[in-house]
């Protein structure tokens, strides 16, 4: 029988935890496989790996390390043939690992990620964001690169590439999803079934926060894999974002109005073209105009994170719930 190993890094996760183990559990179940969790712990002060502990995990004490060593310390710690990689506020399906399962037997690709989705509970920034996630990056297919939110592969693929790189703070799971697709992987995303991510955003500052850790990846991303269009391309948004912003403020100072409202119309546009690509197929205005607003902020927050990055500087990775 095949052995899965679940590997679930965790930081002040006590909220989530427990409902992500009892859905890897009814998962393996249905899959009737044999089966592992591993949760390397970041140093939580909550209850998470108590919690964990009571729920048959295997908790490794993993303080002040990166999300890429967590990954890489429960993955030298596994004994299965197939590794899964779940984040702590993950719901999943039944039939996740019956589907991973299925999609190996049938050699439909080597690495396995399904689409996840907030619950109706989250606020609307927080489903809207998924919601454009949903309708580009998590339609059925082959990608890229998938992110870590739940990915399914054989420790063969792993090793082959070496894991996830230590060094970088954060977008280790791009990094790692770049290299398996170079050295021969195929990245297989289904729209179904579907994951439930808990970890929502409860506030503004806590959006704005974790995706200012998220963007601080940029420059190591640059560095260590070349300068190339599909890395540079964001950031070249953002750096012509706050560009437009700082003309404008000079011609408002300078009481040219109407150039100071062409510059900032300029300013809006990149979000407006990235909230409408993710929009024509199912075009909604709400989504749409709410999707422009996060782009927005998101953009500023990217030439923040560019910043930080040039000074090796990136804000401690939050708790993802």
């Amino acid at each position: 029988m095949t052995r899965i190993s679940v590997i679930i890094p965790m930081y002040n996760e006590a909220r989530h935890i427990g409902r992500t183990l009892e859905s890897v559990r009814r998962a393996a179940l249905r899959a009737g496989c044999d089966w592992e969790i591993i949760v390397p712990d970041n140093g939580s002060d909550d209850a998470g790996p108590q919690i964990a502990r009571e729920h048959g995990a295997q908790v490794l004490h993993c303080p002040g390390i990166s999300i890429g060593a967590l990954r890489n310390r429960g993955a030298a710690q596994a004994r299965g043939e197939w590794l899964a990689f779940l984040d702590a506020d993950m719901q999943v399906p039944e039939d996740w690992l019956e589907t991973w399962r299925q999609v190996h037997e049938q050699n439909r690709a080597e690495v396995l990620g399904l689409a996840h989705l907030p619950p109706p509970q989250a606020p609307w920034y927080a489903r809207a964001w998924l919601q454009r996630v949903g309708n580009t990056r998590d339609q059925t297919g082959l990608r890229d690169w998938l992110p870590t939110a739940n990915l399914c592969m054989s420790r063969s693929w792993f090793e082959r590439v070496g894991g996830f790189d230590e060094s970088l703070r954060t977008g280790e799971d791009k990094d790692l999803s770049l290299r398996l697709g170079h050295a021969g992987a195929r990245l297989l995303r289904l729209s179904r079934p579907t994951v439930w991510n808990w970890g929502f955003e409860d506030s503004w500052g806590e959006w704005l926060g974790k995706e200012l850790w998220r963007q601080c990846s940029h420059i190591q991303l640059l560095r260590k894999n070349g300068l190339s269009l599909r890395l540079l391309r964001f950031p070249l948004l953002a750096c012509g974002i706050w560009l437009a912003d700082l003309l404008a403020l000079l011609a408002l100072a300078q009481h040219q109005w109407p150039v100071a409202l062409a510059l900032f119309a300029l300013g809006l546009a990149p979000a407006l073209g990235l909230a409408l690509r993710e929009t024509y197929r199912r075009f909604t205005p709400r989504l749409t105009v709410q999707l422009w607003l996060l782009h927005w902020l998101r953009l500023h927050v990217t030439g923040a994170g560019l910043l930080f990055g040039l000074f090796n500087f990136t804000p401690r990775r939050p708790a993802r719930g």
